[in-house]
């Protein structure tokens, strides 16, 4: 997800067509690597979702800025605020619905004919440096676009110079692959810079997955079920162009339709789809 409105789908695009090789840079390297939470880490934040209702208020928040105006990366739907058909826990797992409807009576309607959720932990939780596991199951079907993903708390300087972490993103048209990229002001879609590698969870949407981030002030890594596949390093120049991650960062999970997930149409057929998150655990260096 990004707040980039107008070439990020066409660029993810390519970026998906491309071997992860074709997706590094100089401060870049494909990763097949051991991603495990380090023995000097506790836990500092979670959420295992096994109070049933709407999601935990203490916790969470809902993204509901731009249902008016119309969402980023020409995406076709409304998030709604508090309504269980869209957001909600039950059976110890949290809920996230895109369902193909018009929300017409909501004072903040834009015209969309697709209502899901966005879930945020800013204002109430952000973390710098740490590690993070989501236990999730994937929303599907063709024109549908989950993520699980990071900005800056600190938003001032404005996407991307404020910092995104990418840790899942999948589009329905390519089942089974999910994403992991970083946003900086030197490195984005926007300007042919981006730093991303996927991998292939062929049961993704029908099998739950250990999405995981590490991030430390030298480098992120990113990776499903302890194997990283896209590792960021710092280059060693610090500078908030390359490396803007030394301040805290929340997090966001949603299901989106249109933009990247709609490159290639959206299948009716598809919804109701959700994506289901078993728990999420925020670790931190003692």
């Amino acid at each position: 997800m990004t707040f980039w409105r107008g070439l990020r789908a066409v660029a993810l695009a390519a970026l998906a067509a491309c071997p992860a090789s074709a997706q590094t840079g100089s401060n870049t390297a494909p990763a097949n690597e051991p991603l495990v939470l380090p023995k000097s880490y506790t836990r500092v934040w979670a959420d295992e979702f096994d109070r049933p209702g709407l999601p935990n208020s203490a916790k969470w928040r809902y993204d509901t800025e731009y249902n008016k105006r119309g969402w980023f990366n020409n995406e076709l739907q409304y998030y709604a605020a508090a309504r269980r058909e869209n957001t909600r826990v039950e059976n110890g797992r949290l809920i996230i619905e895109a369902r193909r409807e018009r929300l017409s009576g909501k004072a903040d309607f834009g015209g969309q004919n697709y209502s899901s959720g966005k879930l945020i932990t800013r204002g109430v939780a952000a973390w710098k440096y740490g590690f993070i596991e989501v236990r999730a199951k994937l929303a599907c079907g063709r024109g549908v676009w989950p993520a699980i993903w990071m900005l800056a708390a600190d938003g001032k300087a404005g996407w991307p110079a404020m910092g995104e972490i990418d840790i899942m993103e999948h589009v329905g048209w390519d089942k089974g692959r999910v994403h992991g990229t970083v946003h900086t002001k030197a490195y984005n879609h926007s300007i042919g810079t981006q730093k991303g590698a996927s991998r292939m969870v062929p049961d993704a949407c029908t099998a739950f997955h250990r999405f995981q981030l590490h991030w430390n002030p030298d480098r992120i890594l990113i990776g499903v079920d302890g194997r990283a596949f896209m590792r960021f390093d710092n280059n060693g120049k610090r500078n908030a162009a390359t490396w803007p991650f030394a301040s805290p960062q929340y997090l966001i999970l949603n299901v989106a339709v249109g933009g990247w997930g709609g490159q290639k149409g959206i299948d009716p057929a598809a919804f109701p789809t959700r994506m289901e998150v078993d728990y999420v655990r925020v670790w931190q260096k003692r």
